[in-house]
């Protein structure tokens, strides 16, 4: 009999905006646009033109899919200048750097037929979040918003074991040593951070230093790798450890804006409310111990 099982920590970070199920019109386009986080389409009837800046269009049919790599310029338009068509569409981050990274180098910009596992995955995760979203009244419930989460989630885990059976590994645009810089750079960034005895003021110059790589080729591989830049990754983890010290702990907003490497508080309070739409006052006030899945007006730092 075992005397002690140790439970892992938790702390998935998930994030999705922008998610609907749209009809749209004959001659229907959207202009170029990228986004910090991934976006996935689904088309339910009609065809879609979707053209990834330096690729061949891609005509998406009822069933396909596409994953689109955060940082990639693309537009969607209708292929059809009479007949109507029918997309889900769904924008969504986490914090698990390595599946991340699996993701964009594997799977991301690929156009998926309806018969694949990946788009077959994708088009019923995206079907069950719209139908628990049908109604007003019921939309932003907590049961709504936990069960849409807890679909998202599984996504990802099914979506982690498709890309074990995947066996294109050759495509995957950056190298095995690359991947190991990526994730050197992961774990010295987050021991800053999380790491009292690292001076919480830093900048990506110093990580790269202790690594002894120059900061303009760890700047490289590290957007390779993750499809954000250092500075985005930086930005990001400061603000999870002030949410969590917001939610958690006794410490005074001044100590809080310190501890992140704030410069004062004004420049804390700013990039706060940047981060999360809410000033750190705002966020204490109204913060509960559960996770939610928020809208777009409370991600504008993901957009």
């Amino acid at each position: 009999m075992e005397s002690f099982v140790s439970i892992p920590t938790i702390e998935s970070g998930l994030y999705m905006f922008g998610g609907h199920k749209h009809t749209v019109n004959g001659s229907w386009s959207f202009f170029e646009q990228r986004h910090k986080v991934f976006e996935l389409m689904v088309i339910t009837d009609g065809h879609q033109i979707t053209e990834i800046r330096d690729h061949a269009p891609m005509d998406l049919g009822p069933g396909d899919a596409i994953i689109i790599a955060p940082g990639t310029y693309h537009t969607n338009r209708n292929a059809s200048s009479t007949a109507k068509m029918t997309y889900m569409c769904l924008h969504f981050d986490f914090e698990d750097t390595q599946l991340r990274s699996q993701m964009i180098g594997l799977i991301t910009n690929e156009h998926f037929k309806a018969a694949t596992p990946i788009a077959k995955l994708s088009y019923q995760m995206l079907d069950k979040i719209v139908d628990l979203s049908r109604g007003r009244k019921k939309q932003n419930a907590f049961d709504t918003l936990v069960n849409i989460e807890i679909v998202l989630l599984e996504y990802l885990r099914d979506l982690n074991k498709l890309m074990a059976d995947i066996n294109y590994k050759h495509d995957i645009p950056y190298t095995n040593k690359e991947a190991k810089i990526g994730r050197d750079i992961v774990l010295a960034i987050e021991k800053r951070i999380n790491d009292d005895e690292h001076s919480p003021s830093f900048n990506f110059s110093d990580v790269c230093q202790e690594l002894a790589i120059s900061s303009g080729y760890g700047h490289r591989v590290f957007k390779k790798v993750y499809g954000v830049t250092p500075l985005h990754f930086i930005d990001r983890e400061k603000y999870r450890k002030a949410r969590r010290l917001l939610e958690d702990s006794g410490s005074s907003i001044e100590e809080i804006a310190y501890m992140v490497g704030a410069g004062n508080i004004s420049i804390f309070s700013k990039q706060f409310k940047k981060w999360s739409g809410y000033t750190p006052t705002e966020y204490r006030k109204q913060a509960v111990h559960k996770r939610s899945v928020w809208s777009k007006n409370r991600v504008g730092y993901f957009e």
